[in-house]
């Protein structure tokens, strides 16, 4: 579905201009409705069209998040949660217009229960901004999506990243977290235990709603004792086949492997030239170990006997931090070293996931649809995941190129769910993956309609997200 099928969401010009003047008597120099932060505030990071919200609001305090939810509800306007706007699928727009709330403001570490692994933060928190903190605690935060994200829109899309095949993705690492509701009421979804068998689990159902259910106010978070060494490099192979045979085995064989990423030659390309790395432009592994000095070594000798023997190789690791954090930031910096691939283009992100077996043939099937249509779209991947990336590089103001990567995209999602698969293991669906949710959950989407209509009856909360509209 092309986001030109998506119903708007109707404007509730009456209720819109009440609140404007509510918050703006209220937070005063906190509420801003000028035409350049309102913008800054919807869509930026791809081409899905920027719907800007009418008004923006800095809350310091859960209560009042729930001053702003209530003068919403009254009036039945929307209010649109806002970390830092680094997601990927639309879900900041506001395409019924209605208000911002930005939690930039409420940005404190509350506190570090260091001998039970765990704190809790407010949700404008970054998560570069906890782990400096952490510092010198001997603990981290694991979950890393690339983006220096905000720890409340990370828990509200479910987010993870190059950690998740040893640490898991948000749903295993929040504990607990306090949402405030549609009615603007607080609800506390658990306790720091780190398991319970106590009714409903309402932790998860917050987590990964896109703000549709309820705005994060606190989040409390599992932590990791820093490893005592890493070691990580790159192992080139000459086919994608290879390669996700490598990571298959390695997971198989119980190695604790902490990151293992997969690029494919055009993506390796555009890496070498940006972060000016001397590796084969061919399929590589990003590979990392996490553990004791001995451990690490001995699991770097064992990921490169069975590169070796998937004809992969060599395999050059390392314990220097320095020449570590080179290699990372390359990778992170992929979407910036795509961009070089087509100077001037626009890049459309998108992600799917299928099991791990089924990787290769993804992949293989998607280059065979990027070469067939004449796309330019390195991919990468978090192979011990089965999760990949795709940035179809596109001219914006193009309608024939823009069709022609929906088309793309399209293809894409209906092969990861065909596999099993998901149309999303990372992004979300906001708005560009509303179309596909049916197709991967069939009657599931109808009952994710009545949790939607029992909590948030008027629907204010980030409405015109992860479904189409029907009004």
């Amino acid at each position: 579905m092309a986001l030109s099928d998506l119903q708007p969401v109707r404007r509730n010009e009456e209720g819109i201009a009440a609140v404007l003047g509510v918050l703006k008597q209220r937070f005063g120099e906190r509420f801003q409705t000028g035409q350049s932060v309102r913008e800054q505030h919807a869509h930026t990071t791809t081409y899905i069209p920027n719907q800007p919200p009418d008004g923006v609001v800095w809350p310091e305090s859960t209560e009042e998040v729930q001053e702003v939810v209530r003068a919403c509800a009254a009036h039945r306007v929307p209010v649109i949660a806002f970390g830092t706007g680094s997601s990927l699928e639309g879900h900041v727009n506001a395409p019924g217009g209605g208000i911002s709330l930005d939690t930039g403001r409420m940005a404190r570490v509350v506190e570090v229960n260091a001998d039970d692994l765990d704190c809790t933060v407010e949700p404008g928190v970054t998560r570069e901004d906890l782990n400096r903190y952490l510092r010198d605690t001997g603990l981290f935060f694991p979950i890393d999506p690339g983006a220096n994200a905000s720890l409340g829109g990370m828990a509200a899309t479910r987010a993870s990243g190059t950690n998740a095949v040893r640490y898991g993705t948000m749903r295993e690492n929040v504990l607990s977290l306090t949402a405030v509701m549609a009615n603007g009421e607080t609800v506390v979804t658990g306790r720091r235990a780190k398991k319970s068998s106590a009714g409903y689990d309402l932790t998860r159902l917050i987590v990964g709603s896109e703000g549709t259910l309820g705005i994060i106010t606190a989040l409390t978070l599992r932590l990791q004792g820093i490893p005592q060494a890493i070691s990580g490099g790159v192992c080139p192979f000459p086919t994608l086949e290879a390669a996700s045979r490598a990571v298959i085995q390695t997971i198989q064989m119980g190695i604790p492997v902490a990151r293992i990423e997969l690029v494919n030659a055009l993506q390796m390309r555009a890496m070498k030239n940006y972060s000016k790395l001397d590796y084969p432009e061919s399929p590589c592994l990003f590979v990392e170990f996490h553990g004791s000095d001995a451990g690490v070594a001995e699991q770097a000798e064992m990921f490169g006997m069975i590169a070796e023997e998937n004809g992969g190789g060599p395999f050059l690791w390392t314990t220097v931090a320095e020449e570590r954090a080179k290699l990372w930031k390359a990778r992170h910096d992929a979407y910036w070293a795509s961009l070089t691939l087509r100077p001037g283009a626009k890049g459309l992100s998108t992600d799917v996931c299928v099991p791990i077996s089924r990787l290769a043939e993804c992949v293989a099937e998607t280059e065979a649809d990027i070469a067939e249509m004449g796309l330019i779209a390195p991919i990468v991947g978090h192979a011990g995941d089965g999760n990949f990336h795709t940035l179809a590089l596109m001219d914006p103001d193009d309608p024939a190129e823009i069709a022609l990567v929906e088309t793309f995209v399209a293809r894409l999602n209906e092969r990861a769910v065909a596999m099993d698969g998901t149309c999303t293991g990372e992004h979300g669906i906001g708005q560009g993956k509303a179309g596909f949710l049916p197709r991967e959950m069939g009657h599931g989407v109808d009952v994710m309609r009545q949790i939607k209509t029992a909590l948030d009856p008027d629907n204010i909360l980030n409405p015109g997200k992860i479904w189409p509209m029907v009004e």
